[in-house]
């Protein structure tokens, strides 16, 4: 079976850092694009960052853009997302999500394989 595995949520404080996990059993990671997704309260799922492996395809979006970084591990089947400089406003429940495709996809209707998500908490 496919399974992503989300986790490293928490709470902290604004201008602190974190580093998601999401670990992959079932297929090799560095045969899909992958990316973190995440879902505040009253708000719609919201594309954060995605790559695609031995591609120069990675995107973030721009509320995030030179704060967080995406990554995998090929050794430990493993993506990472990586959190600096937290605001308030990045608090939300964050998913990884997997597809078999040749490039980056920022939409989440795009993924077909999807981690159970891990809070993101924010606040002073």
């Amino acid at each position: 079976d496919v399974q992503l595995q989300a986790s490293g949520g928490g709470l902290v404080q604004p201008g602190d850092s974190l580093r998601l996990s999401c670990a992959a059993s079932g297929f090799t990671l560095d045969d899909y694009a992958v990316g973190w997704f995440r879902q505040a309260p009253g708000k719609e799922r919201e594309g954060v960052s995605c790559t695609r492996a031995n591609t120069n395809s990675t995107w973030y979006v721009a509320s995030v853009k030179g704060r967080f970084t995406i990554s995998s591990d090929n050794s430990k089947n493993t993506m990472y997302l990586l959190m600096n400089s937290l605001k308030p406003e990045d608090t939300a429940i964050y998913y990884c999500a997997a597809v078999a495709t040749a490039g980056c996809r920022r939409i989440a209707k795009n993924y077909d394989y999807w981690g159970q998500g891990t809070q993101v908490t924010v606040s002073s």
